[in-house]
């Protein structure tokens, strides 16, 4: 499935509103999705199973692995945590994991605290494009 940028932002912006009851013109490209539109974490899956449903096709469904899109157990390692902050490794598998988000103000001040609010509107629509076209690629 090909599509733009902007089919995949109206896309995205309709999965937020409905996840989150969020309106339209507060889901913006730079809204975070926990410190602009108040998501928390039960919505996350909620968000998941939507992209799904809206990006997938009769004959090409879209599929999220668990940990995908917004990665789990990030902290348990402390070759990648250190006091609170992410460590230069940590950051490395940020960047592996989630090549989808900008990590480059991050990094200056990694703080463990702060990784939720780097998930944007944008990022899932980084995120969205990518798969998509991952999946073309692959057909």
């Amino acid at each position: 499935m090909s599509m733009s940028k902007d089919e995949i932002f109206a896309k995205v912006q309709e999965v937020l509103e409905e996840a989150l009851g969020a309106d339209a013109d507060e889901i913006t490209p730079t809204a975070s999705l926990t410190g602009d539109l108040d998501a928390e974490s039960i919505d996350f899956l909620d968000i998941v199973f939507r992209l799904e449903k809206a990006f997938s096709t009769d004959d090409a469904p879209f599929k999220i692995s668990q940990g995908e899109l917004f990665p789990e157990n990030l902290m348990d390692n402390a070759d990648w945590v250190d006091d609170g902050k992410f460590t230069e490794a940590g950051l490395g598998m940020l960047r592996e994991r989630m090549p989808h988000i900008d990590f480059t103000a991050f990094s200056s001040d990694p703080q463990v605290s702060k990784v939720a609010d780097l998930i944007t509107v944008q990022s899932l629509v980084n995120f969205v494009s990518n798969k998509l076209a991952g999946e073309a690629a692959a057909t």
